[in-house]
């Protein structure tokens, strides 16, 4: 049983799962949040302006030390990348002998290939150069998600919720399992759509392969989707990193039977509308190049599978991000 749960990263993803398991009352569900985060959430509670227009708030407990919460059942993480590698190894005091993490983040996360040969020793050094990640959360731990929706914080610790509402768990290994079923039922009773997939890491692979190209090619031009896939040289751009990134899933047990155009189909039918990086970028606040543009090309160069695209839109976003203070600086030889 599910009894504690605590989001860690009460942003607008980690604000829209706190929010509704919050109120639909199957679990005590606490924040490890920060700054004016933070505050919002003592003083307030979680808030949520839903997209059908309904209005949630609900009260909690927060904090921004993991010892003042205790050893939870459940831990969602919603941080961005950037913050993980820090923040993982301060986590200890949330996981008991049995709690479950859930990373609800975008692009590869650090356990993805930890079950590939020739990853199994190093990781992926573009979302966990040392480690930390790993070290501190076990991968005996872990169940994949995937989020399928779109939300947005416009101000500290209000969420107003866009649309989707779907979410996909399953375990790393692929195994049917209790804890995702249990899992997967918690956020099914929240109102969210939840499913469990027997293959959660193609899941995983798939909505990257989505957000691969549209992330940062709108954060280095400031250019909604419509605008990037009008252009025929930008598009083509695209499918191009694309078609790498789907020779790249064949081999490492991912495969995606689609072609980068019916993609874009879809994604055309979303408008004018505003990617999570050109958001950050917008804001003012660091890239998540690492987990979905670093990492792709990390896994395709280590298989060798060439990558001319996804390395061009990886150096161009990576610099576009330096020179704006949204990306760090290489270290010193």
């Amino acid at each position: 049983m599910i009894g504690r749960v605590c989001i860690v990263g009460a942003g607008a993803i980690g604000g829209l799962i706190g929010t509704r398991l919050a109120a639909a009352g199957q679990a005590e569900v606490c924040a490890l949040a920060r700054g004016a985060t933070l505050e919002s959430l003592r003083r307030d509670g979680w808030q949520l302006q839903a997209a059908d227009g309904e209005r949630l708030q609900v009260p909690t407990r927060a904090s921004d030390r993991p010892a003042e919460l205790g050893p939870q059942d459940l831990v969602v993480i919603a941080v961005k990348g950037p913050a993980l590698a820090s923040l993982a190894p301060t986590l200890g005091p949330l996981l008991g002998p049995n709690t479950l993490v859930l990373p609800a983040m975008n692009g590869v996360p650090w356990w993805f290939c930890q079950r590939i040969t020739g990853f199994v020793e190093t990781g992926l050094r573009s979302v966990d150069p040392d480690g930390r990640i790993a070290a501190a959360i076990g991968y005996e731990r872990v169940l994949g998600a995937v989020v399928h929706a779109s939300a947005s914080t416009p101000q500290p610790g209000v969420v107003q919720h866009h649309m989707g509402r779907g979410l996909i768990v399953g375990e790393p290994d692929g195994r049917p399992s209790e804890r995702a079923d249990a899992v997967v039922s918690l956020l099914a009773r929240a109102g969210f759509d939840a499913t469990r997939s027997d293959d959660v890491r193609s899941a995983i692979w798939y909505k990257l392969w989505g957000n691969l190209t549209m992330n940062p090619v709108s954060a280095i031009t400031g250019a909604t989707v419509d605008r990037i896939l009008a252009d025929p040289l930008v598009r083509d751009f695209c499918s191009a990193a694309m078609q790498e990134a789907a020779l790249i899933g064949r081999q490492i047990g991912c495969p995606i039977d689609e072609a980068p155009e019916a993609r874009h189909a879809v994604t055309a039918k979303l408008g004018a509308f505003r990617t999570s990086m050109l958001q950050d970028a917008q804001a003012g606040r660091p890239l998540e190049l690492d987990a979905i543009v670093g990492a792709t090309h990390e896994i395709g160069q280590r298989l060798g599978v060439a990558t001319p695209a996804i390395g061009a839109l990886l150096g161009m976003a990576r610099l576009f991000g330096r020179v704006h203070g949204l990306y760090p600086e290489p270290s010193p030889a």
